[in-house]
């Protein structure tokens, strides 16, 4: 089935509404919060107790603080999944709590 010029597909036209009204970052980051545990592995996701948005910083909160002193001294590695997954301009900061 041949599309007309007019047309456009569901993702389009979604991605058009998110940046009309200037939900579109606001929309990654509540993908980027759900997307948490798959990203960093059920090891991770089992001890993380919190995953917020703010001021486009990442906060995680944590119930190990081993864990909590791993995931910062690899903290650009997590960057990097998180830039490559969403975007480079999706998040600026993580911070472990």
């Amino acid at each position: 089935m041949a599309r007309n010029n007019d047309t456009q597909t569901l993702k389009e036209a979604m991605q058009k509404l998110l940046q009309s009204y200037r939900l579109q970052q606001k929309y990654t980051e509540t993908e980027m919060v759900n997307a948490w545990g798959r990203l960093m592995g059920k090891p991770i996701a089992n001890r993380t107790t919190q995953v917020y948005f703010h001021d486009k910083k990442l906060f995680v909160k944590l119930n190990s603080a081993p864990l909590k002193q791993e995931l910062q001294m690899s903290k650009t590695k997590v960057l990097t999944i998180l830039r490559q997954e969403f975007g480079a301009d999706a998040v600026e900061d993580i911070i472990f709590q």
